[in-house]
């Protein structure tokens, strides 16, 4: 029996990795996921790029413009990871601030590293800068996945970001290991296939998560909460909490406490917010119940003279620049603009 070569091998899972992740992205949108979609598809073309030059083999690699344009593709699919891991673990998630700007930077020095800004900034050895970013991003990626993971009501999801970061973790220490030992250009040819391979297993296996956090919208802000008879006590309790207690004013709730002043099963009250009110997220439902406190403090007209921080304050937000992001979220307009439409 006749047994493939390595340069078959190699030229096959990558056309495969490129066919399937563009395929992917055509399938996502289709099927209606289409935010997943939208966040997967800068991933997938940095990934195309990234396979079309990811072996030692010269005369394997694309050539000519499409191999000049996956050079710099290649070079930003960190960026696009890390950004659609974000997307994948917060559906509310937009690259913006400090993560819009990080990113922003590691394109344009990825660029210059690459040549796109003459053979002078090549040969500065940039890529030591792009490792202290990159472990950089998936230092904050860990911090991310893993301090939401109490509040996430989707099992799923929350079981995966423990993964997820042992895997990011264990490729980066890999990496950096190899580069250090062994330099930057030690690429054996089966070391490369195997990359590229563990890479699209990597990228399908996210996908997959996604998926479970990509179902419809959450409910609106304090729906009717509908209940079997045998939910009834957890109905009226929850009400209590909102209606009554007021808890979600605390800035500093937590999942925990929550589920402490239910006095039920932590799985229970996961179960109670996600399927029956829509969350997918306790920060979510959380961020529901202090908009919609928002909205009535902006429509009083006894509160019309008070500061938007004030009214942040009293709507259970930890910071004015929280509120105004959270509401702009729920909302699609800004709390100024919310209280002019109030007429005040």
């Amino acid at each position: 029996m006749q047994i493939m070569s390595l340069s078959a091998l190699d030229v096959i899972v990558r056309a495969a990795g490129a066919t399937l992740m563009l395929a992917g992205v055509f399938l996502l949108h289709r099927d209606g996921h289409r935010r997943l979609a939208a966040a997967f598809l800068p991933l997938a073309l940095g990934l195309c790029g990234f396979l079309a030059g990811n072996t030692p083999q010269t005369a394997l690699r694309l050539g000519g413009a499409v191999g000049y344009v996956g050079k710099f593709l290649a070079g930003y699919a960190a960026v696009f990871l890390w950004w659609f891991c974000l997307a994948v673990f917060d559906r509310t998630f937009r690259p913006r601030a400090v993560v819009l700007a990080v990113g922003l930077a590691w394109i344009v020095i990825a660029s210059a590293d690459r040549g796109l800004f003459g053979p002078a900034l090549e040969s500065l050895g940039l890529s030591w800068i792009l490792v202290t970013l990159g472990f950089g991003m998936v230092a904050h990626l860990a911090w991310r996945v893993i301090r939401d993971r109490q509040g996430d009501l989707l099992d799923r999801r929350r079981g995966a970001r423990v993964l997820l970061v042992v895997l990011l973790a264990g490729q980066l220490l890999a990496d950096l290991l190899v580069d250090v030992v062994l330099g930057m250009d030690w690429q054996p040819h089966a070391f490369s296939i195997a990359q590229n391979a563990g890479f699209l297993l990597f990228t399908c296996w996210l996908v997959w998560v996604g998926f479970d956090s990509d179902e419809p919208a959450p409910a609106p802000a304090r729906p009717a909460i509908t209940a079997t008879p045998d939910d009834a006590r957890l109905k009226d309790r929850l009400n209590t909490l909102i209606e009554i207690e007021r808890v979600h004013l605390d800035p500093e709730l937590t999942f925990d406490g929550f589920v402490r002043r239910m006095g039920a099963p932590e799985r229970t009250v996961r179960r109670l917010i996600n399927h029956q009110l829509g969350h997918d997220h306790f920060r979510s439902f959380l961020n529901a119940q202090r908009v919609a406190e928002a909205r009535r403090l902006l429509a009083d007209p006894t509160r019309r003279t008070d500061k938007l921080i004030a009214v942040a304050m009293d709507s259970g937000f930890s910071s004015l620049a929280s509120f105004n992001r959270v509401f702009r979220d729920v909302e699609n307009t800004t709390p100024s603009a919310f209280r002019a439409r109030a007429g005040f």
